[in-house]
């Protein structure tokens, strides 16, 4: 408990952060400039189609204007995953409705991810692959969406930790986790873009940051175990991780199993929810009546 007093100051910074992500001017200055990356996009594609970019810039611009769509999305879902980030210092239940909605927001990029693949002006004459594609990522998202609302009204709050300093250390202890993880996708993001510019490469941000997260999601169930020893706390925090990993993993399965996989996730996780909610600690002790 010394030990991670000691790095309160740490803790200090990720509430700075915290509160300037929250702040309500960030949110709509960073909408305003997602919406001017778009524009921008479908501008530089347009150049590089006409052939006035330079051989460096052409080489990294594509030249299928729906790819401005992609890029846009992609930011979209870099905010949710910072957003994800931040909620791990919160509730766990808090962290995991978190995790429902950046899935959501995944299959519904891979939906407009799917639009790349289709030729200018549009048409179909290849086959309706690509529409499949987008009509099974939609219905996989719109299950998700319909999962997290039935998740939102059957979590309830387990208040395993009574003492007060030890809720306090164990909240600095996820926010230390937290400020390493954003600095951790600030350097991921730093060196994957300066490859890009380079050559242009994808190097699969998001699956690398989900892998971190993974040993994350790992360190935290460690962590909650020193703070809540308790079976039904042990049990409802590790199978929560359980949902997180499949979730994660899925990412790297290819169609349809990233979508089937995702949704196993999900109804897993309300699953638990109501299990956890239903046969809560106190009906676990129950005692047997006397004969």
């Amino acid at each position: 408990a010394a030990v991670i007093e000691k790095f309160e100051p740490l803790t200090h910074v990720y509430d700075a952060i915290h509160h300037f992500w929250q702040h309500p001017r960030t949110r709509r200055g960073l909408a305003a400039g997602i919406f001017f990356v778009y524009l921008a996009g479908l501008f530089g594609i347009e150049a590089n189609r006409q052939g006035w970019l330079p051989p460096w810039m052409a080489q990294i611009t594509p030249l299928n204007h729906f790819q401005a769509i992609h890029l846009a999305f992609t930011l979209i879902l870099g905010m949710e995953v910072i957003e994800l980030i931040l909620t791990i210092a919160g509730s766990l239940s808090k962290s995991l409705g978190k995790q429902f909605e950046v899935m959501a927001l995944i299959l519904l990029r891979d939906a407009f991810k799917e639009l790349s693949h289709l030729p200018e002006p549009v048409n179909l004459t290849a086959g309706i692959g690509p529409v499949i594609h987008i009509a099974s990522a939609g219905t996989g998202a719109l299950c998700i969406f319909i999962c997290l609302g039935f998740y939102y009204q059957w979590r309830t709050h387990q208040n395993y930790i009574t003492d007060p300093d030890e809720r306090m250390r164990y909240v600095m202890s996820k926010k230390l986790i937290s400020l390493g993880l954003i600095a951790l996708f600030v350097g991921i993001a730093l060196r994957d873009l300066a490859v890009f510019s380079r050559t242009g490469a994808d190097m699969a941000f998001f699956e690398t940051i989900y892998t971190v997260l993974i040993f994350a999601d790992i360190a935290l169930v460690l962590i909650s175990q020193r703070f809540m020893p308790s079976f039904h706390a042990v049990f409802r925090n590790s199978g929560f991780v359980i949902g997180t990993l499949i979730m994660r993993l899925s990412l790297s399965a290819p169609w349809p199993w990233d979508i089937a996989a995702s949704l196993f996730a999900a109804l897993f996780v309300l699953a638990l929810t109501w299990a956890t909610s239903y046969f809560g600690p106190a009906r676990l002790r129950k005692p047997l009546p006397r004969s």
